[in-house]
């Protein structure tokens, strides 16, 4: 069984960064390999996270024999593009969410992935972390009763730019697939697929949501209120109230955080020991997969990818975000 990994990364951006500091806590695996539009970011990004190759295209990594499987770091709009790049030579992938643009793109990605027989999962580390899974496993095993509700929202204040990338139209920009994405997950983890969606947006000028409010119909009168913003701070809590218990996943819910849990008789935050960013536990879980031979995720798989994409197609349906 394959023990050690090597990764490479397309794609050299904060998130890149974020991943390669995640991944120096990955028994077993190394970033290998950095590949950029821009030659000189990628020896850059090398030097500063000590990958032992740096490329100026992304074909030149993908043929090398050492790369085992590559983390897709780039804009949302060409995640489908390099994810096929990478399938075509036979890499793993590890894609960034969102997965892709919309649900037709998402099935390219994973037919190809099948077609090809190489493992493909979408990057929801939020998934991975220890005290996202211990709330999901609480829910699972009913411990305080049945959701009656759910409050999620992820919030900041960028700054107004209409250059950037999440203001840019043409790179997938706005609130909902960049952030809005977690509050959804976290609906999906705990509640399921909903029976019916309302969704309202303010847009900005160049057409992409700032600010995104979404609520997710389940049966017995249950509500998800989701929430998303790039124009103002939120709590970025996730608030579940059960039957029995009150749990608070504390700010910020997506990454390593405290869980606090309120009953009748009693009150405690529980904490997790985390000392790493986070990206290490979906970086391991693949490496786990790679180990045993598979294609496709157990925990995050192709149906959980597709049931995610289809919810984010049917919010944009609502406020009316095309791109």
């Amino acid at each position: 069984m394959k023990t050690s990994f090597n990764w490479g990364i397309i794609g050299a951006g904060k998130i890149a960064k974020k991943f390669a500091l995640g991944l120096e806590h990955v028994t077993g695996g190394s970033l290998y390999a950095i590949a950029s539009r821009s030659e000189n970011k990628a020896q850059d990004f090398a030097a500063d996270f000590k990958a032992k190759k740096a490329f100026g295209d992304y074909e030149s990594m993908l043929q090398d024999p050492e790369l085992d499987v590559v983390y897709i770091a780039t804009p949302h709009v060409f995640h489908l593009e390099h994810t096929l790049l990478c399938l075509k030579h036979k890499k793993a992938v590890l894609c960034e969410k969102p997965f892709a643009m919309d649900r037709a793109q998402v099935e390219k990605m994973i037919d190809f992935a099948q077609k090809q027989d190489v493992f493909l999962m979408e990057a929801m580390w939020t998934h991975f972390l220890p005290h996202f899974r211990y709330v999901v496993d609480i829910i699972k095993a009913e411990t305080y009763g049945k959701i009656t509700a759910l409050e999620a929202d992820f919030g900041f204040e960028a700054p107004v730019d209409f250059n950037n990338r999440i203001y840019n139209k043409s790179l997938g920009g706005g609130s909902l697939l960049d952030i809005g994405i977690y509050p959804i997950f976290a609906a999906l983890s705990f509640l399921g697929k909903p029976d019916k969606i309302e969704a309202k947006a303010k847009m900005t000028k160049t057409e992409v949501d700032a600010q995104s409010e979404i609520t997710f119909y389940y049966p017995n009168k249950v509500q998800a209120q989701l929430a998303s913003s790039i124009d103002k701070e939120t709590s970025t809590i996730a608030k579940i109230q059960l039957e029995k218990a009150k749990i608070l996943i504390n700010s910020r819910f997506h990454e390593p955080s405290t869980v606090t849990i309120t009953t009748e008789k009693e009150q405690f935050t529980k904490e997790f020991g985390v000392t790493s960013n986070g990206y290490n536990f979906e970086a391991e879980h693949v490496q786990q997969m790679l180990a045993e031979g598979r294609k496709e995720s157990s925990e995050m798989s192709f149906a959980k990818s597709l049931e995610l994409i289809e919810m984010l197609d049917r919010v944009r349906k609502k406020i009316g975000l095309k791109y």
